[in-house]
């Protein structure tokens, strides 16, 4: 593997227009590649997104038909570089959909699949959202090789569940990927600290791709997609609107940033207890 890559998260705003949203992503990764991007990321549910009362939409194929899988394989020859593809809708023979992230290589071969574990099912101020009432959740966490470093995978909202990122750091992972169509209001509140602190508690690169703009049917992602170093500093930041970022990722980083708190080791059985009538819980290595 080399120890420096360029890395570039797209940020666009999906329509129900599959195609469209096709060609929209092909053309900024056009431009990304052009700046010297070797490891292309797009948002979750970059090809299609629409909600319906609370209910996610994403413009779903089954696997062998689906659109967007020929159309990046090809560009993927074409340009010469690496695809994340945060996630696309992916029709199952039970009528549910997978939310799934595909990795396909310079040679257009698709070399790993993740299915989102963690279902949106919250309730907002600015609405109500039951992702798992159209979506079936993954089991399985995922790493995959490529010629720079050992990505990560994972889609928006497990981006709470910590637990799964110290998992994907402790299989090899140096760089995790989080694409996202995060809401406007949770990402205001949570995306930049979240996303921060994944790469702080794992010294692991974050990419980042986030949608942006209003969503078909009602609601409104955050945009700012991000690239963030091992040390939780923030490389890029898309802000609101179309477009994309670049940046350099040099792995060394990891190791040194693990090398100088490598809390990845210091991991400890933790007990609980209730403890008797006034005393306190005693907490795991306490004296």
């Amino acid at each position: 593997m080399s120890d420096k890559f360029s890395v570039a998260c797209l940020q666009n705003c999906a329509t129900p227009d599959v195609l469209h949203n096709i060609e929209t992503s092909l053309r900024l990764a056009g431009e990304a590649a052009a700046d010297g991007a070797q490891l292309i990321a797009t948002p979750e549910y970059f090809s299609g997104l629409e909600t319906r009362d609370g209910l996610f939409l994403p413009g779903a194929y089954p696997e062998a038909e689906h659109p967007v899988l020929p159309a990046f394989a090809e560009a993927a020859c074409r340009l010469g570089v690496w695809f994340l593809l945060g996630s696309i809708g992916v029709q199952n023979n039970d009528g549910r959909i997978s939310n799934r992230s595909y990795l396909i290589n310079a040679e257009g071969e698709t070399v790993a699949r993740y299915d989102k574990i963690h279902m949106f099912d919250v309730d907002l101020d600015g609405g109500s959202y039951r992702e798992s009432a159209t979506i079936s959740p993954g089991d399985q966490a995922v790493v995959a090789d490529t010629p720079w470093a050992t990505l990560g995978l994972s889609i928006c909202y497990d981006l709470r569940f910590a637990a799964l990122y110290r998992q994907l750091a402790k299989q090899g992972a140096g760089v995790l990927a989080s694409p996202a169509a995060f809401t406007k209001v949770t990402g205001q509140a949570h995306w930049h600290v979240l996303q921060r602190a994944r790469a702080i508690e794992t010294g692991c690169y974050v990419i980042a791709p986030c949608q942006y703009g209003k969503i078909s049917g009602g609601g409104e992602c955050y945009g700012h997609s991000l690239i963030i170093d091992p040390w939780g500093e923030v490389l890029a930041d898309a802000g609101d609107g179309e477009g994309y970022i670049v940046a350099d990722l040099d792995m060394s980083r990891v190791a040194a940033a693990r090398a100088r708190i490598p809390a990845l080791q210091h991991d400890r059985p933790i007990h609980m207890s209730t403890g008797g009538q006034g005393q306190k819980p005693k907490l795991a290595g306490s004296g």
